[in-house]
């Protein structure tokens, strides 16, 4: 009981800090008039545009802030587990496929093929998945969970259903379905811009 009233401390403690952060989400949308009549160096906002600009500049600091807190509360929480979170990214995804090559397996979370296997090669190590040659290509790899793995992964599918309320408990059903369908929005809008970028990269 004692680890898990620290941890849950831990995550408010990182996620409220959140609406505190001094990056750039503190622009103003706008610039109020210099006291007695004073000229000011800020041109000031040029119509809807810049109001707009600046809501956009504040949304990506915000981003960008939500996701670089998120990713080290996340580490901070498992890491009694001795776990990455790329490293529980990939056996998750070899919990609903299990033994997929390992090129497939890049191909399907978008991310380079010398990036996954390094962290392959890190789980291997640990006694969490095996390598073996594809039945029908000698050259092709084939990646598969071990037994202590899936019992990992029971253990590590309840922490992180515990992480995600702890972080979303602000958020009603209704507010979390929007936050859900806007991202998938600006994920969209993303690989239009950038179709040749992965949607993510394992990290560790």
């Amino acid at each position: 009981m004692t680890k898990r009233r620290t941890k849950s401390a831990d995550v408010a403690k990182v996620t409220k800090a959140i609406a505190t952060s001094r990056s750039p989400d503190f622009l103003p949308v706008n610039t109020p008039p210099k006291p007695n009549g004073q000229a000011s160096d800020d041109p000031g906002p040029i119509g809807a545009s810049s109001e707009v600009s600046r809501e956009g500049i504040r949304l990506g600091f915000l981003i960008h802030d939500v996701s670089r807190m998120r990713r080290s509360a996340y580490d901070q929480f498992m890491k009694p587990l001795g776990i990455t979170r790329a490293q529980w990214w990939v056996l998750a995804h070899l919990s609903r496929h299990d033994g997929m090559m390992q090129t497939q397996l890049a191909d399907v979370l978008e991310v380079g093929k010398a990036s996954l296997g390094d962290v392959i090669e890190s789980l291997e190590a640990g006694g969490w998945v095996q390598r073996r040659p594809d039945p029908a290509d000698k050259r092709a790899k084939r990646v598969y969970l071990t037994k202590p793995a899936q019992t990992l992964i029971k253990r590590m599918t309840v922490m992180e259903h515990d992480f995600n309320g702890q972080i979303l408990s602000d958020l009603n059903s209704e507010e979390l379905g929007e936050l859900i369908r806007s991202l998938i929005k600006i994920k969209h809008a993303i690989s239009r811009l950038a179709p040749n970028i992965g949607a993510s990269e394992p990290e560790g």
